[in-house]
């Protein structure tokens, strides 16, 4: 399979898992959010804006890394950079904000990290592009890329971190399926960047060797 194929499929892969899990937002009601909601002025308005932005950012970096856009119509390219970047960052430091209305500290974390390492590495892209550096350029847009995919593969993920709780508690459910389910969920975050960070940076040096 060749790798414009392979970049479809992940896109509607993507598509599939998202989408998904952004429906009970398009209702505007804090009732059937997927988290639960404390403040309906402002964390609830902050996580639908949050979740927006992202999934823009998401659509944006899938075309922006596009050969034949990028190649032949370079002017596109920049206007669909634009849109990711300013979507990064706002969708970024929407997060920062309701991080504040999570309880448990290792998810804080989690969402602290990633929030930190996506508008990071945007930046680095953004300054190398302006630098006229655009190798550095494409490496660093790989990796935000690379992190804004933490959205689908920390929830693709979550099937095997239960499976993976499960045997480590010797086939037992110590707290019952919802307490698996919630050690999963804060974990889920964490498994998704780590593994997104190795072949982001496995894929980076591969494109070095060739």
């Amino acid at each position: 399979m060749n790798s414009r194929k392979s970049w479809w499929i992940l896109f509607i892969i993507s598509l599939c898992v998202i989408v998904p899990f952004m429906a009970p937002y398009f209702l505007i009601d804090p009732e059937k959010s997927r988290i639960q909601i404390s403040s309906t002025s402002i964390q609830y308005p902050t996580l639908i804006s949050h979740i927006f932005f992202a999934f823009i950012a998401l659509i944006a970096g899938f075309l922006q890394f596009v050969k034949k856009i990028r190649s032949r119509y370079p002017r596109i390219h920049r206007m669909i950079g634009t849109i990711y970047y300013t979507s990064v960052f706002i969708s970024g430091i929407l997060s920062l904000i309701v991080i504040f209305y999570i309880e448990n500290f290792s998810k804080v974390m989690s969402f602290l990290v990633l929030a930190i390492l996506w508008i990071f590495t945007t930046i680095k892209g953004i300054h190398s592009a302006k630098k006229k550096n655009y190798n550095a350029h494409q490496i660093w847009m790989t990796r935000s890329f690379g992190i804004t995919l933490v959205a689908v593969s920390g929830r693709v993920l979550v099937p095997f971190i239960l499976l993976a709780y499960f045997l480590l508690n010797g086939l037992h459910l110590p707290g019952g399926r919802e307490r698996m389910v919630e050690e999963a969920l804060n974990v889920n975050i964490w498994v998704g960047l780590l593994i997104n960070l190795i072949i982001i940076e496995w894929i980076i040096l591969k494109r070095k060797v060739d």
